[in-house]
């Protein structure tokens, strides 16, 4: 008698543990399947943000660079560029190629040479007014006023810092750009060198800048690079101390990170 009831108890020890095997096997593989989804959608957010943005603002960025080329008037901006008030941006961070830019930076309706430091009224807010080309890298970006980055760097523009010069002006013309997605402009600004040039095309007029220096990584506070006068106020000896007509290129560093700032500096070629 007692050893059919140890039959039975064992019988049923058997089936729990079989269920239990079950259960568990069941349980890894719905959660095999959730982490193969949740991968899925990972990898598709990534394609897209590395990948599909810069095609789109890229591409967009070409048209407007093509517009401003032809006279038309892109975002809405008219074709002189006027506008009431400064509409000038806040100081904020932000790269990659263009290859819509040819290689020497000629532009059809640009005068040779620059016509020397002057007084030029701020354009639209947050419109394209003007293209930036560097040769070295193939990059031809519109430069649109502000660096907001919904209105102004997601679109693959370069934005102008609120409060700094206009082009060929004394004093600091100071640009953001990404340095990865969104067109990413300025992925590469890294490898400019002294003497290359920086070409600024505004309404019918070029000015032409020329590479002095670069500041590998600072701070996103190191305001003093998109100073009038530009000068780190965190590395010592980086920078300028004399006033005169300075362009300014800042974009994030390292690569897919926004921990730093590079910085690119030249002045205007006389």
């Amino acid at each position: 008698m007692r050893d059919r009831v140890r039959v039975v108890v064992q019988g049923k020890g058997r089936r729990a543990w079989h269920a239990r095997r079950v259960g568990l096997a069941g349980a890894l593989w719905v959660a095999g399947e959730l982490a193969l989804t949740v991968g899925v959608v990972v990898m598709l957010l990534v394609v897209h943000q590395v990948w599909w943005t810069n095609r789109q603002a890229l591409s967009a960025a070409h048209e407007v660079v093509r517009a401003l080329e032809e006279g038309a008037s892109p975002s809405g901006a008219d074709g002189e560029g006027g506008v009431d008030g400064e509409g000038e941006p806040a100081v904020e961070d932000s790269v990659g190629s263009s290859d819509g830019a040819d290689g020497d930076g000629s532009s059809g309706g640009a005068s040779a040479g620059n016509s020397g430091p002057r007084t030029v009224k701020p354009p639209p807010r947050e419109s394209a007014y003007g293209i930036l080309r560097i040769p070295r890298l193939g990059v031809a970006v519109p430069v649109a006023q502000g660096v907001d980055k919904r209105s102004v760097l997601d679109k693959g523009y370069a934005g102008h810092y609120a409060g700094t010069a206009q082009p060929g002006a004394e004093g600091n013309f100071a640009l953001a750009g990404h340095r990865n997605t969104h067109g990413e402009p300025f992925r590469y600004i890294n490898r400019l060198r002294a003497g290359d040039e920086l070409i600024v095309d505004v309404r019918g007029k070029r000015y032409v800048y020329l590479v002095g220096q670069t500041l590998a990584e600072t701070t996103e506070r190191d305001t003093g690079v998109i100073a009038p006068v530009p000068r780190s106020t965190v590395t010592p000896g980086a920078g300028y101390s004399e006033p005169g007509a300075y362009i300014t290129l800042t974009t994030c560093t390292p690569e897919y990170s926004s921990k730093y700032r590079l910085v690119v500096w030249g002045t205007l070629k006389r």
